[in-house]
Order: structure tokens, then C-alpha cells, then sequence
């Protein structure tokens, strides 16, 4: 049972290292964007800074995720 109980978690500890850590975007970051995997969309309910993440490949066909922070489309003038 132990041992079963093991290779479970070194299963989910795998499973957690072919994830890409999540990258937070300042001016300074260097994108290398090859290709747009995916993008969250910007809230429309909300009047406010968000953050939202992209999900990209690099040229040498390696996966990130970028956080960065947008204007939500909730705010109106009228």
C-alpha cells in the first residue's frame, strides 16, 4: 500500500513539472512569441485592472505562460 501510495504522488509531482511556471510581464521582458496557444478573455463585467494570461510557444518550441494586467470592459461613460 505504501508503495502504491508512492508512485501516486511521484505521478502528481511529475504531472506538475511538465507545467510551465507562470511568467509575470514587465516592460523589460524579453518575448520570444511564436505562436499563440492561448489568450483568457478580458472580463466584460468588471471596471478594473485584471489579470489575464497567455499561453504561448517560443521558437525553439518551448511552452509559456505570461501574466500580465489589462482594462477590463466593463467600465462605460455614458
Amino acid at each position: 500500500m505504501l508503495i502504491a501510495a508512492s508512485f501516486v504522488m511521484l505521478g502528481s509531482q511529475m504531472a506538475f513539472a511538465d507545467e510551465p511556471a507562470v511568467e509575470q510581464y514587465s516592460y523589460s521582458s524579453h518575448l520570444d512569441i511564436a505562436k499563440v496557444i492561448h489568450m483568457d478573455s478580458i472580463p466584460d463585467n468588471v471596471c478594473a485592472v485584471v489579470p489575464v494570461q497567455m499561453t504561448y510557444l517560443d521558437h525553439q518550441g518551448h511552452v509559456h505562460v505570461m501574466q500580465y494586467s489589462v482594462m477590463a470592459n466593463g467600465c462605460s461613460n455614458s
